[in-house]
């Protein structure tokens, strides 16, 4: 009976995870009185303590020179708590709702909220304020799509099941897949190049545009008028399947977006430890460390002592699991192997192993 209810309520959980990932996207608003209530349940108290809110005010409502509130909340959510303490209490008619990237980078202080998730070594349910955003480059303004993945080639069958896991659904008649956010009324569209019937349908289907439309009908809208938050989810989605499914087999965790949510943790990372010896550029990291230099891909992981010669080190991921910590509940050992080998040789003097020793003499 135990064992039966431990699986019940690991199942709740991760309906309560996936249910609050969705409210941060749509935007669901809840009043302070309702916060307080959902602080006496056991399940969703301890995953909403660990998540940043934000209040709903619109921009207009504001007063000049005021910011809104945000924090987590504390005291059974009874006052939220900024990244430097500060603290602010909540009305019973305070409409809040879970903050996006996009409102931590609006407040000019995402960073600070990144390096209080470290110091305090807070695992957020789901990827929030590392979680990967997209926003509109200077080219996509005034258009009325954007065109950033075309030329893609991905797998149809493993691009539809990450679609699906992600609540797209397929269109093929119209020629590709959709994604409806009925909150704002918008339907986000994927176009693929079509090749039925042609010689090129054995490559793989090709992503053409994306575009944006008003729900139930097909007329794109400016970029410009999409809410930032939908926008950087669906490119987000768009970015899981090129990476994952692309045709021509790239490493699915080199995704631009992954790389940058790495360097993040990294930097933060270093300053913690103070390592001075670490540089980043681009999707690499530098490291001078006493028996040489070395650079370590931040997408796969393999690391090169300068200037080339790639150096075999093997991962054992379940000794990582545990032992580092990510400040996201999701288990992913490849972030966790990079960090690793990153600490590695940054302190390459207190190297024991005779394989990596062998190979650096």
């Amino acid at each position: 009976e135990l064992r039966e209810r431990a699986g019940h309520l690991k199942r709740q959980a991760a309906r309560t995870r996936d249910a609050l990932e969705q409210m941060m996207v749509r935007g669901d608003t809840f009043r302070g009185d309702e916060l307080h209530d959902l602080f006496k349940h056991p399940v969703v108290a301890p995953m909403l303590k660990r998540l940043v809110l934000i209040s709903a005010h619109e921009p207009a409502e504001l007063e000049a020179g005021t910011q809104p509130i945000l924090g987590f909340p504390v005291e059974a959510g009874k006052a939220l708590q900024d990244h430097a303490g500060k603290l602010e209490p909540v009305r019973a008619n305070e409409a809040l709702r879970i903050a996006h990237p996009h409102d931590l980078l609006q407040t000019g202080a995402w960073h600070d909220w990144q390096r209080d998730c470290f110091e305090r070594e807070r695992v957020q349910p789901f990827k929030q304020i590392f979680r990967e955003l997209y926003v509109l480059t200077a080219s996509e303004r005034g258009e009325r799509e954007t065109r950033r993945y075309a030329g893609h080639q991905v797998n149809p069958s493993q691009a539809l099941a990450l679609f699906g896991q992600r609540g797209w659904l397929a269109d093929w008649e119209g020629g590709g897949v959709y994604r409806t956010f009925h909150e704002a009324r918008l339907t986000a569209w994927v176009g693929f190049l079509f090749t039925w019937g042609t010689p090129a349908e054995v490559e793989g289907e090709t992503i053409e545009e994306v575009c944006f439309s008003p729900a139930e009908e097909y007329s794109p809208v400016p970029l410009d008028e999409v809410p930032p938050r939908l926008f950087s989810e669906a490119m987000r989605d768009l970015d899981l399947v090129v990476s994952v499914a692309h045709r021509g087999g790239v490493d699915p965790e080199a995704s631009a977006s992954t790389i940058e949510m790495r360097q993040a943790l990294a930097s933060e990372l270093c300053r913690l430890l103070c390592l001075d010896n670490v540089t980043f550029k681009e999707s690499r990291a530098f490291i001078k460390g006493t028996r040489g230099e070395y650079t370590l891909h931040l997408g796969s992981g393999n690391v090169h002592r300068y200037p080339g010669a790639a150096l075999f080190v093997v991962p054992v991921h379940a000794q990582h699991r545990g032992r580092l910590f990510l400040p996201f509940a999701d288990d992913d050992p490849k972030t966790a192997e990079v960090m690793s080998k990153l600490l590695l040789f940054a302190r390459d003097d207190e190297i024991n192993d005779p394989k990596i020793l062998e190979q650096l003499r």
